[in-house]
């Protein structure tokens, strides 16, 4: 007769998983307070869903405990805890888009913000455990919300959307559940921190005669090619800039940035053991698809006539920038990821928030608000508006003294540092492409006339609350020098307690 486990709740440190809990107990609330009370305005649903990560922010921050818990499944570690602060942090930002002027489809409906709650405690799952099965837990829960997020814009072209972000995801899952499979075949844990333990152990780090070399390669390409499709890797962007058309642009901003960061902590967990262990195959795997996923991208924007396509494609390309770090695999290599994305968050909520301000209803299906030709000659019709939005678009090029340029910088330098000449040189390069493309709507605003026969409204969805919010990232654009510095001992505080 098998003996009972006698497990004490103090043993099990249910505090790493309060942050977690606060964020679904939110999004419960929500879906009972819709139950109750029909027909609340949506700006009451936008202010809880805000309370809440702001509580959930304040309880990960307060959190002094042991970092394993929930049999060592959980693991709130310094990685943990700051990628978790820019989830909650960007998700906090891209919620108060809500407050729009006009009232859209998806914004009627309670479900969608308890969704986006759901979908942000996902995010937190993944990136605040080495195993593999709550990561895919944490995966799938934030995924399947977004795909019926994206599709609430009730919009055949977003339907659209949703049908292909939905393909992608059950093919990045199909992959992730076979690569964890390998892995479990040959090391016999789904821990990350034990199956990095046993190949050292079998001697695959210090290239002895490993028996299990030709599976273990099978394994990483499986679960390289589920990261990808998360993160948008080339050669698995190909319908990213569909999925971006389709969605509202509050939501395109959201997944350009807040899915992403989940995607790099996943990645730079897995990837680590495998970057210390110098093979040659694969670094080669990761470098040239970290060099392709930087340049292809950027040359089809340049190709684009579209600012929402047209800031897909960079975001695909500077997702290829974050991943460089990884693949250098330094500790500044690391400290340069998180400030390099904490930069292009406040930079990309500004460029998709300005989008969303524009955004109108007079518009076909499938015939865009934000092709080029429509924003002709904004400088003459609303200076301000045309200021603002080349602002930001001067601060995706990387230009001085604007915010990405200081994250683009660490990042070439801890590549020159690492001895990755070649890898800082590219992302120079592709960093003046970069600017071509993005200097083109600027180039319509101001250089044109407005066009002949249109009658362009700006600003239409426009609310006191969003202009602020806009407004408080340009704040955060100009001072950036000034938050470099502090930014940087966080960010090393809490990667070298990490151990990365």
């Amino acid at each position: 007769m098998l003996e009972p486990i006698n497990i004490s709740l103090e043993s099990l440190n249910l505090g790493t998983l309060a942050p977690m809990v606060i964020a679904i107990i939110g999004a419960l609330s929500i879906l009972l307070t819709d139950l109750f009370n029909k027909d609340k305005h949506k700006s009451l649903y936008v202010i809880l869903v805000a309370l809440f990560l702001i509580f959930d922010l304040f309880t990960l921050l307060a959190y002094h405990g042991d970092e394993r818990g929930v049999f060592d499944l959980m693991l709130l570690d310094g990685i943990a805890i700051l990628s978790q602060c820019i989830i909650i942090c960007g998700s906090l930002l891209f919620i108060f888009l809500g407050l729009s002027k006009l009232r859209f489809q998806d914004f009627r409906y309670a479900e969608y913000f308890a969704l986006y709650l759901f979908a942000v405690a996902g995010f937190q799952f993944m990136v605040s455990s080495d195993s593999l099965i709550l990561i895919f837990v944490g995966l799938e829960t934030a995924s399947l919300a977004l795909y019926t997020m994206i599709a609430m814009h009730n919009k055949m072209v977003s339907i659209e959307a949703a049908i292909k972000y939905f393909t992608m995801g059950a093919l990045a899952a199909a992959f992730f559940v076979f690569g964890s499979m390998i892995f479990y075949g040959i090391t016999g844990s789904l821990e990350l921190a034990q199956i990095a333990q046993v190949l050292t152990q079998e001697g695959f780090l210090s290239h002895e005669n490993y028996a299990n070399y030709i599976l273990v390669l099978v394994g990483f390409v499986f679960m390289f090619a589920a990261i990808g499709f998360k993160l948008s890797l080339f050669p698995y962007h190909v319908w990213v800039p569909d999925v971006y058309q389709g969605s509202t642009s509050a939501m395109a901003g959201f997944l350009s940035v807040v899915p992403k960061m989940a995607g790099f902590v996943v990645a730079l967990r897995f990837f680590e053991i495998f970057v210390q262990a110098n093979d040659p195959i694969i670094q080669t795997m990761l470098y040239v698809t970290v060099v392709l996923t930087i340049t292809i991208p950027n040359l089809i924007a340049l190709q684009q006539k579209d600012i929402k396509r047209m800031l897909a494609y960079s975001s695909i390309s500077n997702a290829g920038m974050a991943m460089a770090a990884i693949a250098i695999g330094t500790q500044q290599a690391t400290t340069a990821l998180f400030l390099y994305w904490i930069l292009f968050t406040i930079t990309n909520f500004g460029a998709f928030g300005m989008l969303w301000l524009n955004r109108g209803k007079e518009f076909e299906d499938y015939s865009s608000p934000y092709a080029f030709k429509k924003f002709s000659g904004l400088a003459k019709i609303s200076p301000f508006t045309a200021s603002i939005l080349a602002m930001f678009l001067f601060a995706l090029t990387g230009l001085p003294p604007f915010a990405l340029f200081w994250g683009k910088m660490y990042l070439v330098a801890s590549a020159v540092n690492a001895g990755h000449i070649a890898l800082a040189i590219i992302i120079v390069i592709n960093s003046a492409i970069a600017a071509y493309y993005y200097l083109r709507p600027v180039s319509y605003m101001f250089l044109r006339d407005p066009e002949e026969g249109t009658k362009a409204k700006f600003m239409q969805n426009a609310s006191l609350p969003m202009k602020s919010l806009v407004g408080f990232a340009v704040f955060l654009l100009l001072i950036s020098i000034l938050l470099i510095d502090p930014l940087l001992n966080i960010i090393s505080f809490y990667v070298s307690n990490s151990g990365y």
